[in-house]
């Protein structure tokens, strides 16, 4: 079991938490997660909370390989305005922030957001780290090589998992001597990695129950599945759920989707399985 410390509120993952992504950019690579204005963000948002979801991740900024770098002035235009409106609609939902700029962390603090969901690891903005810090907000640390716009230019490990491993737990030393406790792991599936890579991760997963911190896994309708399957993103559902199966059973803590009543069925059931 793990607490966090949300702005005061005490969020208890006793079994998994489901996180609902909500882009509010004109280009993540899955277009259905794509929200424009105010109410279709709001009416997004309705629907992923009564499927089940705890966190809602509102993400201003494209990560996906390749993707258009945009400044911290105008993804704080594309954010603040979506974490406002949510945070006063829902005033009891725990919003996440996808983001990699110290400034718009600040910012969507400011706005009503309690979780920052850094897929840098604080190597893009020197002053993230700083700023968590003193925002006291749980932080999701992700392993990524280079950065979304070089990151799949021939990635290469010896060992993706214990590598990965290794990073992180370096980082969770260092996060904790600046007085950053609240944190939570999340290997980055796809950020600077082969599908094979993807795989062998996902296999090894159980090893990163060794780090003693939530684990969030990011698997949903990622290249990974749909390349595999020879499909395409809006077919890979099904894929995803498989995945987010296994990842449960191997120990993740959160899964970060688009589709949350798929993950949150999977949550009861693998759950009923843990309890027998």
């Amino acid at each position: 079991m793990f607490t966090l410390n949300c702005k005061g509120k005490l969020t208890i993952i006793e079994q998994p938490l489901v996180m609902g992504i909500l882009n509010v950019t004109p280009d993540s690579f899955f277009a259905d997660s794509r929200m424009n204005g105010e109410d279709a963000v709001l009416y997004r948002a309705e629907q992923m909370l009564m499927d089940g979801a705890t966190i809602i991740d509102i993400g201003g900024q494209s990560t996906r390989p390749g993707s258009l770098l945009i400044d911290e002035a105008e993804e704080e235009k594309r954010v603040i305005p979506a974490i406002t409106a949510l945070h006063k609609r829902f005033p009891e939902v725990l919003i996440s922030v996808d983001t990699f700029y110290a400034k718009v962390a600040e910012s969507a603090v400011d706005a009503g957001a309690s979780i920052i969901n850094d897929v840098s690891a604080g190597s893009i903005d020197e002053a993230m780290i700083e700023t968590v810090a003193k925002l006291k907000v749980p932080y999701v640390l992700m392993h990524m090589t280079g950065n979304p716009q070089n990151m799949q230019v021939n990635p290469t490990y010896r060992n993706v998992v214990t590598e990965v491993f290794d990073f992180l737990n370096f980082r969770i030393q260092k996060l904790q001597e600046l007085g950053i406790s609240d944190i939570i792991v999340d290997p980055g599936f796809g950020f600077g990695k082969t599908i094979q890579h993807n795989f062998e991760l996902l296999s090894g997963l159980e090893y990163f129950s060794q780090l003693g911190k939530p684990l969030l896994i990011g698997l949903s309708r990622k290249a990974t599945i749909y390349k595999t399957l020879n499909i395409n993103a809006e077919e890979a559902l099904n894929g995803t759920t498989v995945l987010n199966t296994i990842s449960l059973l191997k120990g993740a803590h959160i899964l970060r989707v688009h589709d949350v009543k798929e993950a949150v069925q999977a949550v009861k059931l693998v759950s009923q399985i843990n309890m027998v």
